[in-house]
């Protein structure tokens, strides 16, 4: 298997769109739904709160029944390095690929779980807590490149502060920075998705919001010194995306259909976590649409007016109904509004945002007849 570093360039191309070009591109293009799945909730935990409602599975035995999904529109598997994929488990993968066409999409760092990282990975304050983060990212970005998946995903989950008095901020988002790209000059060419978050299990995560996350891959990629990162990012690659996930953006209190839209205008959308979430609350991760359906289904309209090509993951914590039950809810939620959003009058929508004096309240038209389809 090879890594193959995919461009994002086009989803950039909207911003120098004219009305018939977009309406063109909405009526023509086909926004493919390609879910992946996250092996980890396939197991799922105890809570601070409560004991496991179902019992443990091994990783061979999450394998299988992901594997038997395939059927139902999995595609991709997304695992944590090296809590659930390492050196000693990669041909696991490769048999779950070569029988059911499954293919590993994104390998995300273990770098929140284990006692070492009380005080932070990448951005620990004890050089050598740092180091040992920088090795997993540097095993993360291994494993990418040697089953040819699509990207490694940082989650910086414990890295950020308590207080906002007595926290050195420069030194903490320099830390962080600098030992990403260490990282990513040991492994060159593979693409790292940083993935915001507000709260938990930090008090306060270290890129809060869209914004701050993109402020950031732009510094790492500056870090950047091996020759072969530098080429690509002068080829108009982009080495650090984002991968946003709807439940994060939510308990930020942004709207959805702007943060992605944010991202894929500076081509860092590199993959998408699908679930829904109450505006602020704690993270919930439940399944797409159950709460806010229209967040979930704007998104969906910004994937296809940007062109999106990568995959869907669904990232859920089904903790009181099978997993692979909940897979198949999510995927069938994505297959109905991709159905709706390529049903909308596109036209209208246009002149009502391009001439909104004389289209007063068309816009509320076109929401009531969507929603009138469920009815009728």
């Amino acid at each position: 298997m090879s890594y193959v570093l995919s461009d994002l360039s086009y989803q950039k191309r909207v911003r120098g769109m004219d009305r018939d070009t977009l309406l063109k591109h909405l009526r023509e293009f086909d926004l493919k739904i390609k879910p992946s799945v996250g092996i980890w909730y396939f197991s799922p935990g105890a809570s601070r709160f409560h004991d496991k409602y179902f019992p443990d599975r091994t990783i061979k035995e999450r394998l299988k029944i992901i594997g038997d999904l395939a059927e139902h529109g999995v595609m991709g598997i997304e695992a944590h390095y090296p809590a659930e994929i390492n050196f000693d488990n990669l041909d696991l993968y490769k048999q779950l690929e070569k029988d059911t066409g499954i293919k590993l999409t994104g390998v995300a760092f273990s770098h929140f779980y284990d006692k070492i990282f009380e005080f932070g990975s990448l951005s620990n304050p004890y050089k050598e807590i740092r180091d040992k983060a920088i090795e997993i990212a540097i095993g993360g970005l291994k494993v990418v490149k040697e089953l040819g998946g699509r990207f490694a995903i940082s989650w910086p989950g414990i890295d950020g502060y308590t207080y906002s008095l007595g926290t050195i901020f420069p030194w903490m988002w320099e830390w962080f920075e600098s030992s990403m790209a260490e990282a990513m000059d040991e492994v060159p060419g593979v693409r790292v998705a940083i993935e915001p978050k507000p709260y938990e299990p930090a008090p306060n995560n270290i890129y809060r919001t869209t914004a701050e996350a993109i402020l950031a891959a732009q510094r790492i990629e500056k870090k950047l010194k091996n020759p072969e990162n530098v080429s690509l990012l002068k080829s108009g690659y982009t080495l650090v995306g984002l991968n946003p996930e709807i439940g994060h953006v939510r308990m930020g209190y942004e709207d959805t259909g702007s943060a992605y839209s944010l991202v894929a205008m500076e081509g860092r959308l590199a993959h998408v976590h699908m679930n829904s979430q109450p505006l602020g609350n704690y993270d919930q991760d439940l399944n797409v649409g159950v709460v806010e359906w229209q967040q979930a289904e704007t998104l969906m309209f910004v994937l296809k007016m940007i062109g999106y090509k990568e995959y869907m993951g669904i990232d859920i914590n089904p903790e009181r109904m099978l997993p692979e039950d909940a897979v198949k809810i999510n995927i069938r939620a994505l297959h109905i509004m991709k159905r709706r959003i390529d049903s909308l009058p596109y036209e209208k929508m246009l002149d009502a945002y391009l001439d909104p004096k004389n289209n007063r309240g068309k816009l509320e038209h076109i929401y009531l007849d969507l929603m009138e389809k469920n009815i009728g």
